[in-house]
């Protein structure tokens, strides 16, 4: 899931919470999405629920179905939040955005300097459509 109160613009920072996408996201992690952006298999994506489309959620899109329509999964295989398996194949103009930047925030007790550094160093990565990660959760 994602929550933003801000207006869509082209790009925004949200923010993720829930474990579907562990342990590629994690709860309280922000995302910087881009909207309107080419959707490729394995980007991690923005999308309208189907059946609650007041709610934003947070999914791989996995394979372009016919008519223009996504299977989208979440990473974590322990997760039944829902996703395509369980809602089907997600109608294109509901996927909204896709992901371009993680990032995680400081947590408030890392004081010293090497674990500012150690936060600062795996804090923030750029995320690409990652094949791989689509190849592996169609074959789920």
């Amino acid at each position: 899931m994602v929550e933003s109160a801000r207006p869509r613009k082209r790009f925004e920072v949200v923010e993720v919470t829930g474990p579907s996408m562990v342990p590629t996201l994690l709860d309280g992690d922000r995302l910087v999405v881009r909207y309107g952006a080419a959707v490729r298999p394995g980007d991690i994506v923005v999308l309208r629920h189907p059946f609650q489309q007041d709610l934003l959620v947070v999914k791989r899109a996995v394979e372009r179905r016919p008519g223009g329509a996504w299977w989208v999964l979440g990473d974590n295989p322990f997760n039944e939040t829902g996703d395509s398996t369980v809602y089907g194949p997600v109608p294109g103009e509901l996927v909204l955005a896709t992901a371009v930047l993680r990032f995680r925030p400081r947590e408030g007790d890392q004081r010293s300097l090497r674990a500012r550094l150690s936060w600062a160093a795996s804090s923030l990565r750029v995320l690409r459509a990652d094949a791989s990660a689509s190849s592996r959760l169609r074959a789920r």
